[in-house]
């Protein structure tokens, strides 16, 4: 497999930072599947997400978290649409989810860390402190904003699908009206994990970007019930070495929980998951860095995105 520009998806082909480059992408991929559809309600999302983290949208602040950024949402958002692509074009004695599922699960992908976002009686705080909480302020936000684009009926049900991407809820106990949904979900909760460990600069943004976030959240320590503080993660090279342990979680996390919605890359991109080599490269590195305690090799910059309004400005 060939290596990839740190601004890019696993294809090489577009820019995760440009807001404009994905919703082209995810517009091609859904009018190939729904031609007598139209994307004006994708095209409205789009722009919408990029006035949320870029701080122009009413009401809130600018996207601060440097890791849960708009980078990660677009190729988490990119990843979902993929893998919806690929189930539709595999299915056999199954219905299809139709275009209005299409789009409640991309714009459920581009909204589902908007949690993080501030708004604008928060400036006082960090974003990276409702880490624990984010799901379920950004189901708020769906359930505000769905009604704006014309899925206010489906604003309950976009409220429990983005719970499929944390972990305030097991997914065993999120509710929704089928199993066409369930599928949704099982897409949304995997596209989170292997666009983010597919990242060329995963490591990196562990590293240096998560870790600072794990602080502000005040995840990186646990207080026992003693009074005894038990360190998680002690640094940003800590966290690092940890990744190959939550791999493995992660890994079970898309095999038993989402049901191995991740594997629907494969017919996709025509029979390579492009993005499961990439996770795999990422863990492969990151055991070797484990071994040598060598983090410092690292020497990939990722894109900064905090001062910019994610549409390639």
């Amino acid at each position: 497999m060939s290596t990839y520009a740190n601004d890019h998806d696993v294809t090489d082909r577009i820019r995760t930072t440009d807001s404009r480059e994905v919703n082209q992408e995810v517009d091609r991929i859904f009018l190939d599947l729904y031609p007598e559809a139209s994307e004006q309600r994708l095209d409205r999302a789009f722009t919408d997400v990029t006035a949320l983290y870029g701080g122009r949208y009413p009401g809130y602040l600018q996207c601060d978290t440097a890791y849960h950024d708009i980078q990660h949402v677009l190729d988490v958002t990119l990843a979902m649409a993929r893998l919806i692509d690929g189930y539709e074009r595999s299915r056999s004695g199954t219905e299809s989810l139709g275009p209005e599922l299409f789009e409640l699960g991309v714009i459920t992908a581009l909204f589902h860390d908007s949690g993080y976002i501030r708004a604008t009686r928060e400036g006082d705080r960090q974003g990276a402190e409702f880490t624990l909480i984010h799901v379920s302020r950004g189901a708020l936000f769906l359930r505000n904003y769905l009604p704006s684009v014309g899925l206010g009926q489906q604003a309950d049900i976009a409220a429990e699908l983005i719970h499929f991407t944390g972990y305030e809820r097991p997914i065993s106990s999120i509710r929704v009206p089928s199993l066409a949904y369930r599928l949704l979900g099982n897409l949304l909760g995997s596209a989170d994990i292997i666009a983010q460990m597919a990242d060329r600069c995963y490591l990196e943004k562990c590293r240096d970007r998560l870790y600072p976030e794990f602080v502000a959240a005040g995840i990186a320590r646990k207080k026992q019930g003693n009074g005894a503080v038990e360190i998680v993660f002690s640094s940003g090279e800590d966290l690092l070495h940890k990744t190959p342990i939550f791999y493995q979680s992660a890994s079970r996390r898309l095999q038993q929980d989402l049901e191995g919605g991740y594997t629907y890359a494969e017919r996709h991109f025509g029979g390579s998951n492009l993005y499961m080599q990439s996770v795999e490269k990422n863990i492969r590195f990151a055991q070797a860095l484990s071994d040598t305690k060598d983090a410092p090799s690292l020497k990939r910059i990722p894109p900064n995105t905090k001062h910019k309004s994610g549409n390639g400005s």
